[in-house]
């Protein structure tokens, strides 16, 4: 187990980005279609295929998901990690015509300091088809891939990023996350270098510094991005979970909206009209779980994965070579 997302077998992460434009692509490929689901708390989504995810649609699988930066231009990701799977023959098959599925979800970067200028066409259809054909089982966490998670994301006191992790249920199931951070509240607790995801921290995987003694009513207060001038499009928290658990499309969707408690763990304030947060959750379908205690298991289990690969985007990040960049974690902390 490498504490990723990968760790679940047939699924691969590509990154591609540019520091220049202080935004990027993360990609997650499936060796094979994957039932998949999804759960949107935020108040502000931007959305790929929404629509064909909803429980009522035909579609049950999907090949690959695409995380971008650049808000709703970056939604032509999705099209780049498309093509990418097209050249190899992968789709949704209806007689002769294939058609690769690709939801996916961004997050707003536009504001960052990166050169935004890029003229008729944005950069990520290219930036989509860069990470497909980078995925591979190693991938880098903290500033890197998509603009969201890894260049242009920030928290409200700390630079945002890329995090993973990955568990085994008591049964033996295995479930990853990988999580983008770039949300209105706190990762931290006040102003210290305490995670509110420290309870479910394994291994010293974000810094071992667990809880403050005791929590003080400035630990509590709201510390929100922007303040009061915060926008509804400007922050995002995306995260994608997988298990290897044989699972129907509303089992999926369960195990998204269960997950979801994992954002609740590791962000104050969250799931704000501030906000985008979205869950996807996808099964490759190799082990068989009980529908009710199995699930129930595999949810909780996948909430303390996703609250960890949240603080691991933190604790992993970099802080932006741009002025008026917000310090890293490590920055401030790291001794």
């Amino acid at each position: 187990m490498k504490n990723l997302v990968t760790d679940i077998a047939g699924v691969r992460v590509g990154h591609a980005d540019d520091v220049a434009l202080a935004s990027g692509v993360t990609a997650i490929v499936f060796d094979q279609a994957v039932v998949a689901a999804m759960d949107v708390r935020g108040g502000g989504p931007g959305i790929r295929e929404g629509a064909l995810l909803d429980l009522a649609n035909t579609v049950e699988k999907i090949d690959a998901i695409a995380l971008s930066g650049g808000s709703a231009f970056g939604l032509e990701a999705g099209g780049g990690v498309q093509a990418w799977l097209a050249e190899k023959g992968r789709g949704f098959k209806i007689a002769d015509a294939v058609i690769p599925i690709v939801p996916g979800a961004v997050c707003f970067d536009l504001l960052n300091g990166g050169n935004k200028k890029w003229g008729r066409f944005a950069p990520y259809r290219d930036l989509g088809y860069a990470a497909a054909a980078a995925a591979s089982t190693d991938f880098m966490l903290g500033s890197v891939g998509a603009g969201l998670a890894g260049l242009g994301a920030t928290t409200s006191t700390l630079k945002g990023g890329l995090g993973s992790a990955s568990a085994r249920t008591d049964g033996g199931v295995s479930v990853g996350a990988i999580a983008v951070v770039n949300a209105v509240g706190t990762v931290t607790v006040g102003d210290g270098p305490w995670f509110w995801a420290a309870p479910f921290e394994q291994n010293g995987e974000f810094g071992e510094r667990g809880q403050p003694p005791s929590f003080k009513p400035d630990m509590l207060a709201i510390r929100i991005k922007g303040g009061a001038a915060a926008t509804a499009v400007e922050n995002t928290t995306l995260a994608v979970v997988v298990t290897d658990a044989i699972l129907t499309k509303p089992q999926a969707k369960r195990l998204a909206m269960i997950a979801q408690t994992g954002f609740a763990r590791a962000i104050y304030p969250v799931h704000a009209p501030l906000d985008g947060d979205v869950v996807f959750a996808a099964a490759t379908g190799a082990k068989q779980i009980d529908p009710l205690f199995g699930l129930t298991e595999l949810g909780a289990v996948a909430a303390n994965v996703v609250a960890r690969a949240i603080a691991r985007g933190i604790y992993e990040a970099s802080a932006l070579p741009l002025a008026g960049a917000l310090p890293s974690w490590k920055d401030r902390f790291s001794i």
